[in-house]
Formats: C-alpha cells, sequence, structure tokens
C-alpha cells in the first residue's frame, strides 16, 4: 500500500479513532452467530492500546436508514468486544454530540470507548460534511480497519479523512488488500477464478477485469445458467438475467482471444421449485425441463471442476454453487469447498455467502484467506478504486 498504516503514526496520548466493522449477524434471541468481523479487528485494536492511544471506536450495524432502533444498537456487540478485548469497554449514547465529546475528554491513555451506531444518522451514508466534521472532532488520528465498507463513500469511511491531522489503514485493510494485490497483481499460476452467485449483473465487471488477469475461470450458479443461455441453451425456469445476455458473447469472444478457458456446469441438481422438498433429479445441462430450475451443479460438474482446480497455484472464489442454504441443494458447493480447500493453491474467499459456505463445510482453517468484505471484495475484483482507501494519508517517497 502507498498510505500510511496505523504502524507508521505516534499513537501515544493521541485520540485515535478506529473505524470497524462490526456488522455481525445475529439469531432470532440477540445472540451473535459468528463473530469473525469482531475478532478480525482485535491486532489493531490491542495495537493501539498497547501504544498507550485513547481508543475511540466507530461502527454501524444493520441498515437502520438513520433512525434510532435498539435492535441494531451497538450494546448488543458490547459484552462480546470486552470479552474479546479482556478489558473494560465504555458505551456511548450516541455517536457525537457533547455527551460524547465528554466521554472522550474523559479518557485515559489505554481507555477504550465505543460510539453508538453511526447510521443512527442518515447524515452517515450521506457521507454529510458536518457529521464527517463532527466525527473528525472526536479525534487526534483516524484509522480505517472496515475492510467491509472502504468501498462506500460514507462520513466515516471517507469524509472524515478531510478533517483529521492524519488518517491510516490497520492492520486489518491493510491485509487484505496485501493478499488482494499478492493474488491478482502477480499471481503464481495457474490462476483461477471462481465466481458463482445468482445474479450476471454483479459479476460481469469482475469477470472482464480478471480476463486479463486469469488462466482459467470457472461458472456456478444462476450466474452459469445466464451464460448458458446466452450460448443457446435451454436453462428452463432457471434464474436468468436477460438483460445480461448481450455480454456473454462479447466476453467469451475475448476471453479465447486471451487464451483464457471458460468451464460451465454439464449437468445440474433441478427441482420443480426452490423446496428443500419439491421433487429433484440431476439433469444434463441441456436438458433442464422447461418448468424446472438449477439450484445446484451435479456431480459430473463438481468431478469437472475439481479437475480444473488440480494445478491450480492461486484460486479466488466468489459466490456459491448453488442454493446451499438448503441441504438438498449444498453439495455442490461443499464439493467445491473441499477441492479449494485441500488444493496446493493461494487460495482467497471472499463475498456472496462463500465465506459462511466455507465455514459451515468445516474447512476456514484450510483456507489461505477468507475476506471480511463482500460488496469490496467484489469492487476490489471489479479493479475499481475504493473511497475508503484513497480518502487515507500518502506515505511520503
Amino acid at each position: 500500500m502507498h498510505k500510511l498504516t496505523i504502524e507508521d503514526i505516534d499513537l501515544r496520548g493521541k485520540r485515535c479513532l478506529i473505524r470497524v466493522d462490526f456488522n455481525v449477524p445475529f439469531d432470532q434471541y440477540g445472540n451473535i452467530t459468528d463473530d469473525t468481523r469482531i475478532k478480525a479487528t482485535l491486532p489493531s485494536i490491542n495495537y493501539a492500546i498497547d501504544e498507550g492511544a485513547k481508543v475511540i471506536l466507530a461502527s454501524h450495524l444493520g441498515r437502520p436508514n438513520g433512525r434510532v432502533a435498539p435492535n441494531m444498537s451497538l450494546n448488543l456487540i458490547l459484552k462480546r468486544l470486552q470479552r474479546l478485548l479482556d478489558k473494560k469497554v465504555k458505551m456511548a449514547e450516541d455517536c457525537i454530540g457533547p455527551e460524547v465529546k465528554e466521554l472522550v475528554e474523559e479518557m485515559e491513555n489505554g481507555d477504550v470507548l465505543l460510539l453508538e451506531n453511526l447510521r443512527f444518522h442518515k447524515e452517515e451514508t450521506e457521507n454529510d460534511d458536518s457529521f464527517a466534521r463532527e466525527l473528525a472532532g472526536l479525534a487526534d488520528i483516524y484509522i480505517n480497519d472496515a475492510f467491509g465498507t472502504a468501498h462506500r463513500a460514507h462520513a466515516s469511511t471517507a469524509g472524515i479523512a478531510k478533517y483529521v491531522p492524519v488518517a491510516a489503514a490497520g492492520f486489518l485493510l491493510k491485509k487484505e488488500i496485501d493478499y488482494f494485490n499478492r493474488s491478482v497483481s502477480d499471481p503464481m499460476r495457474p490462476f483461477v477464478a471462481i465466481l458463482g452467485g445468482s445474479k450476471a449483473s454483479g459479476k460481469i465487471g469482475v469477470i472482464k477485469n480478471l480476463e486479463e488477469k486469469v488462466d482459467k475461470v470457472i461458472l456456478g450458479g444462476g450466474l452459469a445458467c445466464t451464460f448458458l443461455k446466452a450460448l443457446g441453451n435451454d436453462v428452463g425456469a432457471s434464474f436468468v438475467e436477460d438483460t445480461m445476455l448481450d455480454e456473454v458473447p462479447e466476453i467469451m469472444k475475448k476471453a479465447k482471444e486471451k487464451g483464457v478457458k471458460f468451464y460451465l456446469p454439464v449437468d445440474f441438481v433441478v427441482a420443480e421449485r426452490c423446496d428443500a422438498r419439491a421433487q429433484s433429479k440431476v439433469v444434463p445441462a441441456q436438458e433442464i425441463p422447461s418448468d424446472w430450475v438449477a439450484l445446484d451443479i451435479g456431480p459430473a460438474t463438481t468431478t469437472l471442476f475439481s479437475e480444473v482446480l488440480h494445478d491450480a497455484k492461486t484460486i479466488i472464489w466468489n459466490g456459491p454453487m448453488g442454493v446451499f442454504e438448503l441441504d438438498a441443494f449444498s453439495r455442490g458447493t461443499f464439493a467445491m469447498v473441499h477441492a479449494v480447500s485441500n488444493s496446493y493453491a493461494l487460495t482467497i474467499v471472499g463475498g456472496g455467502d462463500t465465506d459462511v459456505a466455507v465455514h459451515r463445510a468445516g474447512e476456514s482453517d484450510k483456507i489461505s484467506y477468507i475476506s471480511t468484505g463482500g460488496g469490496a471484495f467484489i469492487q476490489l475484483l471489479e479493479g475499481k478504486k475504493m473511497p475508503g482507501v484513497e480518502a487515507l494519508t500518502d506515505k511520503k517517497e
């Protein structure tokens, strides 16, 4: 990275506002079901504590759309955060205002203060200048360690950087970008991209960018159905984005010119409807019944895709192979998880619920890196700049 990082700054005695991503999932009883994102920020938080900073943590949770919603309060995070830090953390009732300023003024070196949900203010997502300036007024130093929101031009990710003396990347943000650059900018080859999920519209930009870099592309999920239909196949009642069909021939033509090999499913698990209790069967990709839907890749496809990965040295994966949330249609995605995890490649997984599938398959320890970002990961794959990174202070040459 050509941006300052947390290690480049003297933190002692400074008010250090760290933008974290505590947007974690909860069950129906209000219990955190996956605290990966909280754990991922601990290196930056603990470093700032050890260096004697006054640590102010800012995050969003859910989409309250500018209103106060108790079921999206960061109070729900507080106990878990304290346990993981093994330290008392104070909680503010808001993220701006005189009461928050007073709490900050009372802080001693090494103290930690958690601000209330940033998105309780609509000005956060609007990147409102006054709101950004007020957040910046709480800090001497700003650290962005929220990769999952770095692709958003929000007040706490981009706007704030204009009003603080120095803005730098935390360990997580740096790690995410370094891993991505390592895998895409100068990959060990063969370099394979696995892309799935339901919508083609969110992946066309990714495919176009990766075509310049990869050796092989594997397509699954609804994305594959869109490609198959564009190439003249009948995919029955499977989900297809018709507006994307005209993009496919040009993509395939360019891939051929570049020597990039595309792999599409040769069979599917199809059902009468997207329901675990619906009648299902395995059929060749060219023989999907007209009123049935493809919900998973079939066994022949999993064998083919696994063979494609056999000699891979770098693998990037975004998007499941089917509706893996339903057990009846999870085998294809889980087979790919095992194939990726057992490969002898640098493996990077992110977004599109792929990280959930990896954890559910029990193979997370075998993946080189699991990204904490969904949309941010896709934006990197598309080759786009990220406002939350661009706003940080440049390193001096």
